[in-house]
């Protein structure tokens, strides 16, 4: 059997300037310790991302919770007031009532007119206009 030889490998070639080299060996360094914390990162953001959906999602649930509170109070005052005003209304047409009116007048001694006047007045004559300004505008509108 005939032993494997290992293949030739060029060493690679010698960096001329050293400055170079250092911030090769800095930035390999840095680009190990971000990938190391990649994955943390990745699942903080994915758990961020998740926490702030679920609180919108809370959020707004609770509007429209508040909402539907809010839409049943209206309801109750509207049935009330409207039960009011139906009180109300009977007791409008009550005050009204053509029996309630003559006992009223009756006790004030009023009774049905037996005679009809009829009174006309003097038509009442033009002042001075009380806005000044407006009076050559609505001398406009005035027939002549």
């Amino acid at each position: 059997m005939a032993m494997v030889q290992p293949k030739y490998v060029e060493p690679r070639p010698r960096i001329d300037n050293a400055r170079s080299a250092r911030s090769a060996t800095k930035t390999r360094i840095v680009k190990v310790n971000r990938a190391r914390y990649t994955g943390l990162v990745r699942v903080g953001a994915v758990i961020g991302i998740t926490l702030v959906a679920l609180m919108a999602y809370v959020m707004l649930t609770s509007n429209v919770t508040s909402m539907t509170y809010a839409l049943a109070k209206a309801q109750h005052k509207r049935e009330v007031l409207q039960e009011q005003t139906a009180r109300f209304d009977e007791r409008l047409a009550a005050m009204r009532s053509d029996d309630r009116l003559a006992a009223i007048a009756a006790r004030l001694g009023m009774k049905d007119a037996s005679r009809f006047a009829i009174v006309t007045l003097p038509p009442q004559e033009a002042g001075p206009p009380k806005f000044r300004v407006f009076d050559s505008i609505a001398g406009i509108f005035r027939a002549r």
